[in-house]
């Protein structure tokens, strides 16, 4: 009878067993902040590395779309670049429910990583394109400084990787406040509007030490001009303090990122293990 018993209640304990749970990062902290002057929210996905020490300094790596970017860079860093603290700053979280369930989650990434508004007014209405100023002052003012007050980071060693509009992102602020980054990882950036970009530009004589990474997709041929445009431009600018590497990676604008990522980490870890500032 004990015998016909546990044959009856053993799948009821493999159902209770077979529950999903969610799976956390390990060593991995969310903190949300609302931007000064408005009531934009955004939450920073901290990730610290297996030997992180308060006793020791760490170098952080900022991103930008962090949903997408996360686990691809976060693997990276743990086999390349082990002592550094990852910052992915999330797209606004409390944007207006009806744009969200339009456009979806990232639909802020549209006015925060493009810095000039739309041509069209009834899109400029719609996503406020051209917000990238106010972004940037969000990244120096709060994001910079909140992770510097609560972690051991260490002095001139802040990256930036962004592909696609987050590449865009990091190019614009390269070209206007380059110092906000001692490191930029451009992915793919969409600089298709390369002239009114480097227009923009700041045209101070400051010499900024700053180290680019730039890539393009081997397949996009209609992009690819453009990021070798802007390539060619930071080339020309005289500055002995700014190096930039220009890589190629295999695929297309969609399958290059993840290798994109990978190869830019790469870079990173190798500048570092030279012994180079990040």
């Amino acid at each position: 009878m004990l015998i016909l018993i546990f044959a009856l209640l053993l799948p009821m304990k493999l159902l209770a067993s077979n529950k999903s749970v969610p799976y956390e990062i390990p060593r991995t902290q969310v903190v949300q902040l609302t931007q000064s002057g408005t009531e934009r929210t955004y939450e920073l996905v901290i990730q610290l590395p297996e030997n992180y020490s308060a006793q020791k300094q760490h170098p952080v790596l900022y991103y930008t779309d962090v949903t997408w970017h996360i686990e691809m860079l976060a693997s990276a860093a743990y086999f390349l670049m082990e002592e550094a603290i990852l910052v992915g700053i999330s797209w606004q979280t409390n944007m207006p429910a009806p744009l969200l369930q339009e456009e979806g989650a990232h639909v802020s990434r549209y006015r925060d990583y493009s810095f000039a508004p739309s041509t069209k007014p009834e899109n400029q209405a719609k996503y406020q394109f051209g917000g990238a100023n106010a972004h940037i002052d969000f990244i120096r003012n709060q994001v910079k400084p909140y992770i510097a007050q609560h972690y051991r980071v260490k002095p001139g060693s802040d990256s930036y990787f962004g592909y696609s509009l987050g590449g865009l992102f990091g190019a614009y602020t390269l070209l206007t406040q380059p110092d906000t980054f001692n490191n930029y990882l451009l992915g793919s950036p969409s600089v298709w509007r390369l002239k009114q970009l480097l227009e923009v530009r700041n045209q101070t004589n400051v010499k900024t030490k700053t180290h680019v990474y730039l890539s393009y997709g081997s397949l996009e041929n209609e992009l690819s001009p453009h990021i070798k445009g802007l390539f060619n431009f930071l080339k020309t600018q005289n500055n002995p303090q700014l190096h930039i590497e220009l890589a190629e990676i295999d695929g297309t604008h969609q399958t290059a990122a993840p290798l994109t990522g990978v190869r830019a980490i790469k870079w990173l870890s190798e500048r570092t293990a030279q012994g180079a500032t990040l």
